[in-house]
């Protein structure tokens, strides 16, 4: 059974842009979203080196990229926006935990989506990260998918206020869209859980225990993917209060303590899951040791009925000479009463004592 597990940090060099993911042939795509509350402009599969010709930096600025094959692309992108190499290098780098980095005049985000795979226990992990900067949101997916295809909708039918909020406020729809699949791959493992209980209290077959350690390993590896996001949401309250760094704006804080929040709850919910399958798992060894035990019972009884018939016999087969009852006419059939009607007085005693 594989446990699954973060791979161990490869080592890549700032100055080298090298993508570490799994999902190595995966074009790298663009689409930009140019608006504000009155107009909205859509490029889609532009030119990196034109990309200044599109921004308009009076409106709300979202890029986003599907695909990190193309390290030139990711280059050209970040020497635009003037950020650091070893962002670029956070990006491109699938290995690296969820983290927060405020530089200069740049907010960086990395975080680890997860989703169950179908038709399986195992869990799927996609690295998303952000950039945030003068009113510029870059966001960075390993492949497409449609996490923000409904935030997409809202800002081309202009539902909500996204339309009327800055960029911090987008990046804020972005990350929530995210964390959504953590409650979605919870509720996956409660309802394959409370499956798994209800078989545990009906068979003792050791598929059951091997099924409650990997959901228990799932847990676990929901838990490291939420602890730093839960660090890393709470660290902006220190952006907050320096009074230095203006990416976010004062009255949108509000909206990622709520994310804060959020992974608190998600990561009592674990705790409480994983309370759930320890007590599946004293419950399965409870039923086996239950089940062991009425069948030491059981095989108690029968060689307790049995053993003063043995004794019996095993008198009778001695081979002295003078033994009186061996010259009786019917001894033999004697013997045999008295040894059934002795079963039966043990086994109505027995049943009289309730013991079986």
């Amino acid at each position: 059974m594989r446990k699954i597990k973060y791979k161990k940090g490869k080592k890549v060099q700032p100055a080298l842009l090298e993508y570490t993911g799994v999902h190595k042939y995966t074009q790298t795509e663009s689409q930009l979203f140019v608006y504000d509350d009155l107009d909205l402009a859509e490029f889609h599969e532009f030119d990196v080196n034109e990309i200044e010709k599109h921004v308009d930096y009076t409106k709300i600025n979202w890029l986003n990229v599907h695909g990190l094959n193309d390290p030139e692309f990711i280059k050209r992108i970040g020497e635009y926006l003037n950020v650091d190499n070893f962002m670029l290098s956070d990006i491109l780098n699938t290995t690296k935990r969820t983290k927060l980095d405020e530089y200069h005049d740049t907010l960086f985000f990395n975080i680890k989506s997860l989703l169950p795979e179908e038709d399986s226990n195992d869990i799927k992990m996609e690295q998303i990260s952000f950039l945030l900067k003068n009113g510029i949101l870059v966001s960075f997916q390993e492949k497409r998918s449609d996490f923000f295809t409904h935030i997409r909708e809202r800002i081309r039918t202009h539902s909500g206020i996204v339309r009327t909020k800055k960029a911090d406020y987008l990046l804020f729809l972005l990350l929530d869209a995210i964390m959504e699949n953590f409650y979605i791959t919870i509720e996956n493992e409660e309802d394959k859980v409370e499956d798994l209980i209800n078989q545990s209290k009906q068979s003792t077959d050791l598929a059951i225990l091997e099924q409650i350690e990997k959901h228990r390993d799932n847990y676990n590896f929901l838990k490291r993917a939420i602890i730093p996001l839960r660090d890393s949401l709470y660290s902006i309250k220190s952006i907050k209060d320096d009074n230095v760094f203006d990416a976010i704006e004062a009255n949108n804080f509000t909206f990622f303590e709520r994310l804060h929040q959020k992974c608190l709850e998600l990561l009592e919910q674990i705790e409480y899951d994983l309370t759930t399958l320890e007590s599946a798992s004293n419950f399965f060894f409870s039923t086996q040791s239950h089940k062991m035990n009425e069948v030491m019972k059981t095989l108690t009884v029968v060689s307790v009925f049995f053993m003063p018939l043995t004794f019996i016999v095993g008198v009778y087969g001695m081979n002295f000479e003078n033994m009186p009852e061996l010259h009786w006419k019917h001894g033999y059939f004697m013997v045999l009463g008295c040894m059934f009607v002795l079963l039966v007085g043990m086994i109505y005693y027995f049943k009289k004592k309730k013991w079986y």
